[in-house]
């Protein structure tokens, strides 16, 4: 009997293991365009290929009123027009928790709201990030919902003044002020930082010195050896040179989500292509689904958020902005990919 029970608890551990992996990836829902489904249409084509994550860049009611009943787990971030409101007024901010996340629960599954995305120091609303955090924190914790849903930001590379090696990762002199709040804001709360990781602009950055295949996850070796720790694909260094960030400001016990990745399917030539996009995107999800983890923290589930859903055709910014796409707004995939 009781070997029986051994082998059933270990059953049911690898089942939660495996269900783990399973929901690891989601896919950014972004609404830059002027040719894309109904907002129903994209909700029924999430569940239709087994997407069970989505981040949205704004609460836009039309989208979480497709979002009820769908049980998929959702990343929301607040607009950036509303950042300032929210910072300087602990009611604003109660009132924001109510319209935009109690009147559409329980039939919405809200996971993390995103204050703010890709701030860097110098700009404008940076000084509004951590007090609308907090604020928002109280209203959510008034509400009961603190241990369903958890307040963080979502940041990039460009924050980091040393990525290489990743055990050598630190904030820029300028972010450390800005970023240490928040941090141990993360770690009271047991809240992930979100990073968005783009092994595509590290390469193009830096194609001297950076091989295609390590971007691609296919070099066949190692091809950065950092103490112990040999990597054999860039967004693991990536991953971890923001790891390496966070220990320094006290931030060990913070999780990272990866909440944006991908690579563009056209614009900047032979890079951006059809073919490295398809290569990018089938490996990063073998990668994640594998459980390995990154060489600084191996076996650690890596929540991902592939960006984006469709080409935008009303993105701003470099023609690439346009592809970054995994359908077509037709719906059609642009890749042969099983996302779970």
């Amino acid at each position: 009997m009781a070997s029986m029970l051994t082998f059933l608890g270990l059953f049911l551990l690898s089942l939660k293991i495996s269900y783990a992996k399973a929901q690891s990836i989601g896919v950014c829902y972004g609404l830059n365009g002027n040719n894309l489904p109904s907002n129903q249409d994209v909700i029924n084509l999430y569940n239709e290929k087994g997407i069970r994550k989505m981040r949205i860049y704004a609460p836009i009611p039309e989208v979480l009123n497709a979002l009820r009943g769908s049980n998929i787990e959702l990343i929301v971030d607040v607009a950036n027009e509303d950042i300032e409101p929210l910072a300087s007024d602990a009611s604003a901010a109660a009132q924001w928790v109510q319209i935009n996340i109690q009147q559409y629960l329980p039939d919405v599954r809200f996971k993390y709201i995103a204050v703010g995305n890709e701030v860097l120091p110098e700009f404008n609303n940076a000084k509004y990030i951590f007090p609308a955090m907090q604020n928002l924190q109280i209203a959510i914790a008034s509400a009961g919902l603190q241990d369903q849903i958890k307040v963080t930001t979502a940041t990039y590379t460009a924050l980091l003044g040393v990525s290489y090696p990743p055990s050598q990762g630190s904030f820029r002199d300028d972010a450390k002020p800005f970023m240490k709040p928040i941090i141990d804001f993360l770690a009271r709360n047991n809240a992930p930082l979100l990073v968005n990781i783009y092994p595509y602009f590290g390469y193009i950055g830096d194609q001297d010195n950076i091989p295609l295949e390590y971007a691609l996850f296919t070099s066949p070796g190692i091809v950065l050896q950092d103490g112990s720790f040999g990597y054999q694909n860039l967004f693991d260094a990536m991953l971890d040179a923001h790891y390496s960030a966070l220990e320094r400001e006290g931030g060990s016990n913070v999780k990272i989500v990866v909440s944006e990745t991908g690579w563009p399917s056209e614009g900047n030539p032979p890079a951006a292509s059809l073919e490295n996009a398809g290569i990018y995107y089938n490996n990063l999800i073998g990668h994640v689904q594998s459980g390995k983890g990154t060489p600084k923290r191996p076996g650690r589930a890596l929540e991902t958020y592939l960006f984006a859903m469709f080409d935008e055709n009303e993105k701003p910014g470099a023609d690439t902005e346009k592809h970054f796409g995994l359908f077509s707004p037709s719906k059609q995939p642009k890749y042969s990919i099983s996302f779970n």
